[in-house]
């Protein structure tokens, strides 16, 4: 109840001076301030500690670290079928489906009633036609998860496309009362060249997230970016593998994946709130 509360509030708060405060919290290094952070989540959310490469929630410099840790070898395995798509997260299943659903060209289901344009999502009709009739899936990670995003299909960056925008919770709560989330709140989008052919990759942010990293330059979201930035990387030649690590949110957040339309359809396991593993089918290769 007391998250439903909140919700409402996100719309007046200052989205800013708040994630300004957090990043200040996450990355300080006093014992007593990261040890008391690490501890609560910990605490509150159930956090599986074994599961990380360093289990000792005592051993981390800072909260950041914590929330970015890395996990022993063999917690995550990808799913052994070459024609198989990965997962590109743990956490939950927003909404996964198709890209025009049920009926709307280029529209993206976000809960009942709801919905908002792929070119809204990505900051660019253009950008987004050559996901009309394809599918998506939209996966919210909790405090609980391990908060590195990887690749489900191998492929070559092309773009990337910071679109400034608010902060507000992408909590199931939040999901289901603001309208045109995922397309308001600030994001980073990642264009992929594969074998066949487009692939999306949108790490939005959220009340509280301190910053996007991914593996090729670090820190990629700049502080208070007021304006569409584009960044070309064609013809740098970084290409990330199949499950290897893309990027990592400093905070909870959503990752959404787009797939253009006749290549891929989704696991029939997939639906709202499904939990999943990073690793397990997302959608399996049809052509």
């Amino acid at each position: 109840m007391a998250f439903d509360l909140i919700t409402p509030l996100t719309h007046v708060l200052p989205h800013r001076l708040l994630s300004g405060l957090a990043r200040r919290l996450a990355y300080s290094e006093n014992p007593r301030v990261k040890q008391w952070l690490i501890d609560t989540v910990v605490r509150r959310f159930g956090v599986d500690l074994s599961e990380a490469a360093e289990s000792d929630p005592n051993a981390y410099a800072s909260f950041n670290a914590f929330f970015t840790r890395t996990l022993r070898d063999g917690v995550h395995v990808a799913d052994p079928d070459p024609f198989a798509l990965l997962m590109p997260a743990d956490g939950r299943v927003s909404q996964c489906g198709a890209v025009g659903h049920p009926d709307e060209r280029g529209r993206i289901f976000q809960a009942k009633g709801r919905s908002f344009t792929a070119g809204e999502l990505l900051g660019s009709d253009a950008d987004a036609e050559a996901f009309d009739g394809g599918v998506f899936a939209t996966v919210y990670l909790s405090p609980r998860d391990y908060h590195r995003v990887h690749m489900p299909w191998t492929g070559e960056l092309r773009e990337t496309v910071h679109v400034p925008g608010r902060l507000f919770s992408v909590g199931p709560s939040a999901v289901a009362a603001v309208p045109r989330l995922f397309a308001r709140n600030e994001r980073l989008v990642c264009h992929f060249d594969t074998d066949f052919g487009p692939m999306a990759m949108v790490m939005v942010g959220a009340l509280l997230v301190s910053g996007v990293e991914t593996v090729w330059s670090g820190v990629e979201i700049p502080k208070y970016g007021r304006r569409i930035t584009r960044k070309n990387y064609r013809g740098r030649g970084i290409v990330i593998e199949r499950f290897a690590e893309m990027a990592r949110f400093n905070y909870g957040s959503t990752v959404i994946v787009l797939l253009p339309p006749g290549v891929a359809e989704l696991s029939s396991t997939l639906g709202p709130e499904v939990a999943v593993r990073l690793g397990q089918r997302l959608a399996t290769r049809t052509a």
